[in-house]
């Protein structure tokens, strides 16, 4: 409902109010998500939200915290707000329905004061055009999910059925059974630590940075504490952040130096830099130049060079095939949502059937790309069957001269459970690598290894 044209205009938003800023840009990241453009991706939404906010690295963190916290339980989240709204929760009204979840977020799951949480969402309401008449409403029914906390908190008890859409569990029970999919939901709300990439001397690295060291190859860290960029060795490029699953489909590919290899999709780029570090001769090609540029930037820092080719991987010319093609190909991500947890609700099954497609076109591409007697490693970071082992089975039906290589344990580091029963990789978010919890668990992840005969 718009103001009424006599209603006194709201007081200015105030940026000099500490912790206002971030939250300010939290709740807009989160309405735009919520809103028409469901298909950006949160770490846009909050780029924008903080560039327009002016937020400095301190706030930027914050705003994403609570937007991230928003999103890992917003199912759970929104059925707590509507019982305690009369009229429902606002779905058509994104940005005060953004205002009460990042606020409900903060009091529910992260360590912010009651107090902080009512009254800076109470401030943004004031500073709304649109929501100034329901800055009641807002102080309301925030001071009552701080109230009722503890209660609203003993009744998450599946996250399958509180933070998954129906549409997802379906699948992943289909797919993986009842329990497998539940483990698969509580890895969820456990987050992700940060994995390493480190090339050289990654015990010395571990014990600086205080990580562990994998046995799947990566560094972990369970508690990082800082920006990044500000961590010893990155601007040395001593390292890159990778998850662990993510490093694997170059360990299978196992490029040799002086191997003529292409990673198609390669922004931003930690595949290529695996590559390039073994000593193979790499093509990078994507089609986003501004990606392509951030992978520049990556290479320089870590003292490592690609061939940089800005072009759409399907109209490569295949004059000179490779030894060895690495498809990470563009999915519905579901494999990543400790990580990105909007992909939850952002995401759709018609994307799964819409990438399904594009993926079967690359593949078909990726295979007249590799000379005969080379390796083809197709891989997505997506748990659904039609972007993984379905799309496998249909690409060796349609193409004789491929041939599946089954990997073995030995290629895992003996990881057996993270091998599929037609030989192909598949990690889950729920299997455990590094410890409990947040310490644990992969990215959900597919590859397979594939060889064209002579």
């Amino acid at each position: 409902m718009a103001p009424t044209p006599n209603r006194r205009p709201p007081p200015p938003f105030d940026p000099s109010v500490p912790g206002l800023a971030a939250r300010h840009a939290a709740r807009e990241a989160v309405a735009t998500l919520l809103g028409p453009a469901r298909g950006l991706a949160l770490e846009d939404a909050l780029a924008q939200a903080a560039r327009g906010a002016g937020l400095d690295a301190g706030e930027a963190a914050l705003a994403r915290a609570i937007a991230t916290a928003s999103f890992r339980r917003l199912g759970f989240i929104k059925a707590a707000l509507a019982a305690r709204l009369r009229d429902g929760l606002p779905e058509d009204r994104p940005h005060l329905l953004a205002l009460l979840v990042t606020g409900a977020a903060q009091i529910l799951d992260l360590a912010v004061a009651d107090h902080a949480a009512v009254d800076l969402s109470v401030r943004l309401a004031k500073a709304d055009p649109q929501l100034q008449h329901l800055v009641p409403l807002v102080n309301a029914v925030l001071r009552r999910i701080a109230r009722e906390r503890d209660a609203i908190r003993a009744q998450e008890s599946d996250p399958l059925a509180h933070n998954t859409p129906d549409w997802l569990a379906r699948r992943w029970q289909a797919a993986y059974g009842e329990d497998a999919a539940r483990r698969i939901a509580v890895a969820h709300l456990e987050g992700a630590a940060v994995d390493l990439t480190i090339p050289h001397d990654p015990d010395i690295w571990a014990e600086r940075l205080g990580g562990i060291r994998l046995d799947l190859g990566s560094v972990r860290l369970a508690e990082v504490r800082q920006a990044v960029a500000e961590l010893p060795g990155y601007a040395e490029g001593a390292w890159w952040v990778q998850d662990a699953a993510a490093g694997l489909p170059v360990r299978l590919l196992a490029p040799v130096p002086g191997e003529r290899v292409v990673d198609l999709c390669a922004a931003p780029g930690g595949k290529t830099a695996q590559m390039a570090a073994a000593g193979a001769a790499v093509t990078a090609v994507d089609r986003s130049a501004a990606r392509l540029e951030r992978l520049g930037r990556n290479l320089e820092r870590l003292g490592l060079s690609a061939e940089v080719v800005t072009a759409d991987a399907l109209a490569l010319p295949e004059d000179a095939p490779f030894d060895a093609v690495l498809l990470d190909a563009p999915c519905s991500a579901t494999g990543t949502i400790r990580r990105h947890p909007d992909v939850v609700w952002t995401k759709s099954e018609a994307d799964v059937i819409r990438l399904a497609g594009l993926q079967r076109r690359l593949l078909d591409k990726a295979a007249r790309l590799t000379r005969p007697g080379g390796r083809l490693v197709y891989c997505t970071c997506s748990l659904e069957p039609e972007e993984g082992s379905a799309q496998v089975a249909a690409f060796l039906a349609r193409n004789p001269d491929f041939e599946r290589i089954a990997i073995t344990p030995d290629r895992l580091s003996g990881h057996a459970e993270l091998i599929d029963a037609s030989g192909d990789l598949r990690t889950l978010p729920s299997h455990v690598v590094g410890g409990i919890g947040r310490a644990g668990g992969l990215d959900g992840f597919f590859a397979s290894l594939l060889r064209r005969r002579d």
